[in-house]
């Protein structure tokens, strides 16, 4: 029997222009008085899997929040006048974090779906990414083009519990290009960090309006929105924006991939001792065992993106890498212009190629390290992502003091029931639409299936507007079906 209706009666729906429904009923109310200032909301009775060893996890628990801050979490809490939120069925965790998205290319997710990274000049190779959204597409954005892809892939990831997000947006031709993408990120209403990365064309102001876009945006820490700096060592210059991001005491972040030759200058960095733990490493292909050295010992931090990696030609994700020298990892995305943006896809894809490695080596009768466990993806799409986007204090795990970024996953649907396995079943069943109800720092931003103070919409007519402009502006039909 549903817990949210009576399904016996008559099957219901969520709205159509709910996102994704993890519950095939229509949404209840949310309980009054649920994210208001002064007043806390219990979650009660659902498993919790909090992704802190000291506070444990519970087959049956309770989270106190209050405001934007966890209080407790516990098997079971008295909580007063609480407004409650019922748990039971649903696995109550922290919200994943993704930490390498470039969010302004969702106008134009899937269009270079059979593309690699950078090809070889051969037919087999399909579409150059780098040439066809670095240097055609991205240079035709206008400001208000950067914004609606911005604020789509937000309320997109809310959708699948996507609480954090560090939006790697290569779009800064201006600074009113800049602007517009920290307005999307900051309407979607999630925790974000904007990544300053480079930018084309006259009005280009890269890195220098760092300055600006700090003082202006980012004067304050105690906020949803944070900063890190661009720092990408294959652009001319590179030099001046590890200096200014380290004069504004911002975290440097870089694609970092054998396949654009990066290596000799990356292997320099390291020599020269210029790693620190301030730097965010994205992939991370193709890189001596010196440098691998020099960064775990400098505390450096790797994100991967395992299935754009191995979909894309940048090498072979370096998953067991990261664990021999005994690093974190986290997780992303990467461009939806290829591969989906949710957490699912990111773990299952972790997890599964991980063991086929060792899988392999054991098979051919090798030694072979220890297999991926479900629970440890889950910490690199949680805590490893916090932990690298130096956010750990507010989020990543379900902690008192920490912030309330928290996702329910409903494990009595058709997918997932009977609930045998928390953190197997988040990781080899569980899909967006399990995704019910996701809050972002104490505030419900999807309730029950159905995203919250958005018409999706018509932001979708305003997101197809935009990708009939730029598919027209680069002279690319609207194919459908083209090869």
């Amino acid at each position: 029997m549903c817990k949210f209706c009576d399904s016996a009666r008559q099957p219901h729906r969520a709205p159509a222009d709910a996102g994704g429904a993890s519950h095939n009923a229509a949404a209840s109310p949310l309980p009054a008085g649920v994210g208001q200032s002064g007043r806390k909301t219990l979650i009660k009775g659902g498993s919790v899997l909090s992704m802190d060893r000291a506070v444990g996890n519970f087959a049956k628990g309770d989270v106190l929040i209050e405001g934007n801050r966890i209080l407790s979490v516990a098997a079971h809490i008295d909580a007063g006048d609480a407004a409650v939120i019922d748990a039971s069925g649903h696995v109550v965790m922290p919200g994943f974090i993704d930490t390498h998205h470039h969010q302004f290319e969702t106008a134009l997710r899937s269009v270079l779906a059979d593309a690699i990274l950078v090809n070889d000049g051969r037919p087999e190779s399909g579409a150059n990414y780098y040439e066809w959204m670095l240097q055609k597409f991205s240079l035709l954005y206008r400001p208000e083009d950067v914004y609606i892809s911005e604020l789509f892939a937000g309320l997109s990831q809310i959708d699948a519990g996507v609480t954090t997000v560090m939006d790697v947006s290569q779009i800064h031709h201006s600074p009113e290009h800049s602007d517009a993408a920290i307005k999307g990120l900051r309407d979607a209403g999630r925790r974000g960090v904007f990544g300053y990365f480079e930018g084309w064309g006259e009005k280009a102001q890269y890195p220098a309006d760092a300055r600006r876009i700090k003082a202006q945006h980012f004067a304050s820490d105690d906020q949803l929105l944070t900063m890190v700096m661009g720092a990408e060592i294959y652009l001319p210059g590179y030099e001046a924006a590890w200096a200014l991001g380290r004069e504004l005491n911002l975290p440097l972040a870089m694609h970092i991939v054998g396949t654009f030759g990066m290596a000799p200058t990356f292997d320099a960095l390291a020599e020269a001792g210029q790693f620190g733990p301030d730097c965010i490493f994205i992939h991370m292909t193709g890189m001596s065992d010196m440098a691998w050295k020099k960064a775990a010992d400098a505390g450096a931090h790797v994100s991967l993106s395992v299935p754009i990696e191995m979909q894309m030609r940048h090498g072979n994700p370096p998953i067991q890498k990261c664990l021999d020298l005994g690093m974190l990892p986290s997780l992303s995305s990467d461009v939806e212009c290829t591969m989906t943006a949710d957490p699912f896809t990111q773990m299952r894809s972790t997890i599964t190629l991980q063991r086929m490695f060792a899988n392999d080596l054991a098979l051919r009768g090798e030694d072979y390290p220890k297999l991926l466990s479900a629970v440890e993806v889950i910490e690199m799409a949680t805590m490893g992502g916090a932990k690298g986007l130096k956010l750990d204090h507010k989020t990543g795990s379900l902690t008192p003091g920490k912030e309330a970024d928290i996702i329910l996953l409903d494990a009595n649907a058709l997918n997932v029931a009977p609930l045998n396995h928390v953190p197997g079943a988040v990781v080899t069943l569980m899909e967006r639409s399990n995704v019910s109800t996701v809050i972002c720092a104490g505030q419900v931003r999807k309730w029950q299936g159905a995203l919250l103070g958005h018409d999706v919409g018509k932001l979708r007519t305003e997101l197809e507007a935009s990708r009939d402009y730029l598919l027209e502006k680069a002279g690319v039909p609207q194919d459908l079906f083209r090869a």
